[in-house]
């Protein structure tokens, strides 16, 4: 069987298309993006059993089988245990699949930055490193007064 050079430029393409796109996917991982009030939907936080922080609450939303959600779940707790005031709750979305549709959470994790009303203030979806934690725990803090 003879390879013919249209075949060899489309393999060439499906190649470089399949290492753009995952270039993409893998750049939006735990991108932190700061979320407009006016589409936060109301959601009572204690109802699901999520205590708000004083400063900051996250509310990561997990699947049992998830591993960067095991991995995302260390960032986020050793953070709040270093941080006063701050809060992490971990939901399996297997048990909360009504927020699941309601916040539109389509990947795991999907991390939810809640300021001390319970706002959302942030929301990332992908694996967290810890500088994305803290940036993301930075957009839920109120800005320091200027001197």
């Amino acid at each position: 069987m003879t390879v013919q050079p249209t075949q060899l430029v489309m393999l060439a393409v499906l190649v470089l298309a399949t290492v753009v796109l995952g270039a993409v996917w893998r750049s939006r991982q735990g991108r932190v993006r700061a979320t407009p009030a006016r589409r936060d939907p109301v959601v009572d936080w204690a109802a699901r059993g999520v205590r708000l922080g004083e400063r900051a609450t996250f509310v990561q939303l997990s699947a049992e089988v998830c591993a960067p959600c095991r991995a995302t779940a260390r960032v986020l707790k050793a953070l709040a245990e270093r941080e006063a005031g701050v809060e992490h709750h971990e939901l399996d979305v297997d048990d909360h699949l009504d927020l699941v549709r309601e916040l539109g959470v389509l990947t795991t994790p999907t991390v939810l930055v809640l300021d001390a009303t319970g706002a959302q203030a942030a929301r990332s979806s992908g694996g967290m490193s810890p500088a994305q934690a803290r940036q993301a725990l930075a957009a839920a803090l109120p800005a320091p007064a200027a001197a």
